[in-house]
């Protein structure tokens, strides 16, 4: 299966139905006035987060979608018959965007959440609903009106509460394989992670969270080297980034200079993302030297001039990783507990996402577009097509 996390659509809510023309005519019954029904509502359009999909797949290759449209209104003062309304099962994390005006049409982030997208037209009326004391005879109907067509962007991003952040081989896979059940890829060469991954950290009873981890991004990721920065935005709902470090790098890149790639691109991608809460990892220390430790880490410290928490770990060996993350689950607690005193924190939150989501947003755009005006400027490029670079992805539950 493709892991898909973009796609975009057009969608059509139903039009509704037409009144109808129509007069009583039954034997031994004179003049029976008008009887003509109103038209049928067309169908409107909603979506549905559904917690069995994970990927946008299904809207990849079929770019259009219509409601049913509403039945005409009969004689007899019969109404036509409502469209039938089109629901449309996304993921749940699922943005949906209207192109056109930059909206945002519905934020999925429940399971079995329900929103309307598009409104089906009215219907229309039959002559019936003219008639009066001066218009005996009315011959007036009214036709139903179009529903709303919209170009939408569906955008998936994975729900987690930490989310991992580094250079390809900085053992991300192994953290979230050492911190809880997830089994991804790992290997001795970068771009073993090609799609994110989720992770059910259990710190105690009752008490839990959700850790993703995202591709790797390299210097450059922001004009589109490497997987290119698409994939930070699944970190624009974490409450918390872990940055991690490989503090023994195999191609000689010094753990300080590799530090700051990260946050420049970070920066580039979306100022806002940058600003969250954001912990230094130093991971693979079981490989540095024991007499060298400090003054590596401190190079680290010093280069980003950081003052946030900063850890020291080997994932591998899970040293260092259960204080990690029990520090975690305490600000986590501590951010809920902050949300319950004060609600308008909550709101400001939500201000935050959807700053990160259209800086993440413009920014992937911009580089799409110098993409392409590459492309049309460089007859290598004419044979690129987009679906040569999905990513093929077998999903196995445990």
């Amino acid at each position: 299966m493709k892991f898909v996390d973009e796609a975009t659509i057009t969608i059509e809510a139903g039009k509704g139905g037409n009144g109808t023309l129509s007069f009583r005519r039954e034997k031994y019954i004179a003049k029976g006035g008008p009887d003509g029904g109103d038209g049928g509502d067309g169908g409107s359009v909603y979506v549905e987060a559904d917690e069995s999909l994970n990927t946008l797949i299904d809207y990849r290759f079929q770019p259009r979608y219509k409601a049913e449209n509403g039945k005409g209104g009969q004689s007899r003062n019969c109404t036509g018959s409502k469209g039938e309304d089109l629901i449309m099962r996304v993921p749940v994390g699922t943005t949906v965007v209207d192109i056109d005006t930059d909206e945002v049409l519905a934020d999925m982030t429940q399971i079995g959440q329900v929103e309307k997208i598009a409104q089906g037209g009215f219907h229309g009326l039959g002559n019936t609903r003219f008639k009066s004391s001066v218009n005996r005879a009315p011959r007036q109907t009214t036709n139903g009106s179009l529903g709303e067509t919209r170009n939408v962007k569906l955008e998936l991003k994975v729900l987690a509460d930490v989310g991992l952040l580094g250079l390809p081989n900085a053992g991300k896979s192994t953290f979230i394989r050492s911190v809880s059940a997830a089994t991804p890829k790992v290997a001795d060469y970068p771009f073993t992670t090609l799609v994110p991954n989720l992770g059910v950290v259990s710190v105690e009873q009752y008490k839990s969270f959700v850790i993703a981890d995202i591709p790797g991004i390299i210097e450059g990721a922001a004009e589109g080297a490497g997987l290119g920065i698409q994939f930070l935005k699944h970190l624009a709902r974490n409450r918390i980034l872990l940055h991690l470090v490989d503090m023994a790098p195999w191609d000689g890149v010094t753990p300080a200079d590799s530090a700051c790639v990260i946050v420049r691109e970070l920066e580039k991608f979306s100022p806002t993302l940058a600003a969250q809460p954001r912990w230094l990892v130093l991971n693979k220390l079981d490989m540095v030297p024991e007499e060298e430790q400090q003054a590596l880490c401190q190079s680290v410290v010093d280069a980003l001039g950081w003052e946030g928490p900063v850890y020291q770990i080997s994932a591998i060996n899970k040293m260092g990783t259960q204080q990690l993350v029990q520090d975690i689950q305490v600000f986590l607690d501590q951010l809920a507990e902050r949300a319950a005193e004060n609600p308008e924190l909550v709101e400001a939150e939500f201000e935050i996402r959807r700053a990160i989501d259209r800086e993440g947003r413009e920014r992937i755009e911009q580089m799409r577009e110098e993409v392409r005006a590459k492309r049309r400027g460089d007859d290598d490029f004419e044979d690129f097509d987009d679906d040569d670079y999905d990513v093929e992805v077998e999903y196995v539950k445990n």
